[in-house]
């Protein structure tokens, strides 16, 4: 069973335009709106993947109405906790012309002391009742915290996945991302801004085991086009793609971390392993026009994903992006 967290959701509109001019007027297709928030699109992809879900989020307002509807019509298992506040909406512009994505986020509220108890209920119970089936429960937290949320909120959620006995993957940044690590999280899954900005430390690989260092097992390394590393106190791996995809990213991530948490519920803990799948799944997230959704050519994917062990001192040396691209059998290398 994988439990996952969504602190601070929102009701996500995108819309698709030719080409943004800044200062311009755009018109564009009826938008799309949906349920969102990181831990639900990590929901959406292991669902739509066969695994068990249980997402937990907040709605609150109007737009948590909305939010509330949308979620009841994906199908995906869920559980609301009713709040004061209303549910922030993020929007996304998708540039046709250039290829990418201009996301504005609103901030969000803060729930109230016991609006957040009610959610630690909700994830309690959820963990105490995954099915039996289940070789390990997995809870997954991701996404931003409303500002003003309990410094605790996180620590105390980790805690009750560790006391559960589920692998804990925590998807966050700033210092939620070091207070993930101190609480003994399984994996942190940082993208390399993020985790320079929560360590101070711009080597990549420092910055990972710092996060080690704290508590974590295994940190999950989003770089961009040079793919994604594996880090553990006992291993380094890295993996790409050989050709860099272009389209939208925003569930890029979040599909990663599906993958990451699909594995780990079925009891596999190779680092390779995990790091191969979560490759290609965030590579078809990005020829997905929506977050939560991956290509079904994923395992295509897959298979092309080029994975090594570089020492530290190669993978300091040269950039991966730099060197020449090793031949896939069966696959072209261009």
């Amino acid at each position: 069973m994988i439990v996952t967290v969504t602190p601070n959701p929102a009701l996500d509109l995108t819309w698709h335009v030719d080409r943004i001019v800044p200062g311009g007027t755009h018109r564009a297709d009826t938008g799309v709106a949906r349920a969102g928030g990181k831990g639900l699109n990590v929901a959406r992809v292991a669902h739509a993947q066969g695994a068990p879900v249980r997402a937990l989020a907040t709605a609150g307002g109007p737009t948590g109405d909305e939010f509330a509807a949308e979620l009841a019509a994906s199908g995906v298992p869920h559980e609301l906790i009713a709040v004061q506040g209303a549910t922030r909406r993020s929007i996304a512009l998708v540039d046709a012309h250039l290829g990418d994505t201009t996301i504005v986020n609103e901030r969000g509220l803060n729930p109230a002391p016991a609006e957040w108890d009610a959610l630690k209920e909700a994830v309690r119970r959820s963990l105490d009742t995954a099915p039996a089936r289940s070789r390990r429960p997995v809870l997954v937290l991701s996404g931003s915290l409303p500002p003003g949320a309990p410094a605790d909120l996180l620590p105390a959620l980790i805690g009750l996945g560790r006391e559960a006995g589920a692998a804990v993957i925590a998807d966050t940044s700033g210092p939620a991302l070091l207070s993930a690590a101190d609480a003994g999280a399984t994996v942190l899954k940082p993208n390399a801004a993020e985790l320079a900005e929560a360590t101070g430390i711009a080597d990549p690989v420092a910055g990972a085991c710092e996060l080690l260092h704290r508590g974590a097992s295994l940190v999950l390394l989003s770089r961009g086009a040079d793919g994604m590393l594996a880090v553990t106190s006992d291993v380094i791996v890295r993996a790409r793609l050989a050709e860099p995809l272009a389209g939208n990213p925003t569930g890029a991530g979040d599909a990663a971390v599906a993958a990451c948490a699909v594995l780990l519920a079925r009891g596999e803990k190779d680092p390779s392993v995990l790091l191969r799948r979560a490759t290609a799944w965030s590579a078809a997230a990005v020829l997905m026009p929506l977050a939560g959704e991956i290509h079904p050519s994923w395992p295509d994917l897959e298979a092309g994903v080029l994975v090594d062990s570089p020492s530290l001192t190669a993978l300091h040396r040269v950039p991966w992006s730099a060197r020449p691209v090793p031949v896939v059998p069966g696959k072209d290398p261009r």
